[in-house]
């Protein structure tokens, strides 16, 4: 639990080393925790959509459109009532998410960055994905500037996805590599002994 609680502690450190342990611990931590928010989120919405269903079967006709009689839901709420209720809790939910989503990010992106200094490699190959992506928006820009270069821009769009997703795989291996032995240019090597005191 200590290995996947760390990036928390060294919440905004961009500089030293992680070993794959704490990085690949910490990626376990949030797959955990964030398939069982979601889990919560489906749950409560789920649970207030069949709440909503069985209050009033007749909430939607047959051609899926709103069908609202004022005699016969009397007793029950309203279906734009009950849905609006629903999306209201849809947005609290996922609003809630977004934001431990954006707590999340600061450590993540610093465990990442020292565990490519680890492999000794600097921590702007982070970013490595994301610049064909820059090139596919200069593409599509320069098509809609002159629609006669469409087709190229759509080559160059391709072309900057397939390169996006392997510099994506590139940088998952990185993640997988040993890092260096001793120390090097990032700081001393994190499985030596002068690391003991990590966890105190």
């Amino acid at each position: 639990m200590n290995w996947m609680l760390l990036p928390l502690r060294r919440y905004a450190d961009f500089s030293g080393r992680s070993r794959r342990m704490e990085f690949w611990m910490w990626q376990l931590f949030l797959f955990l925790v964030n398939f069982v928010l979601m889990i919560i989120a489906f749950a409560i919405i789920g649970g207030a959509m069949f709440s909503v269903l069985r209050d009033n079967p007749d909430a939607f006709d047959a051609r899926g459109d709103y069908s609202y009689d004022g005699a016969y839901y009397a007793d029950s709420v309203p279906p734009d009532a009950a849905l609006a209720t629903i999306g209201v809790a849809g947005i609290v939910i996922f609003g809630l998410l977004f934001l431990w989503w954006l707590v999340i990010l600061v450590p993540n992106i610093a465990v990442a960055v020292r565990r490519l200094h680890d492999t000794n490699r600097s921590g702007w190959w982070l970013l490595a994905p994301l610049a064909p992506y820059a090139i596919g928006v200069i593409a599509l820009m320069m098509a809609a500037a002159v629609p006669d270069l469409l087709i190229l821009a759509g080559i160059i769009w391709l072309v900057a996805i397939l390169a996006a997703f392997g510099l994506g795989i590139m940088l998952l291996v990185f993640y997988f590599l040993e890092g260096t032995r001793g120390p090097n240019r990032f700081g001393p090597d994190p499985k030596g002994p002068t690391h003991e005191e990590t966890f105190r």
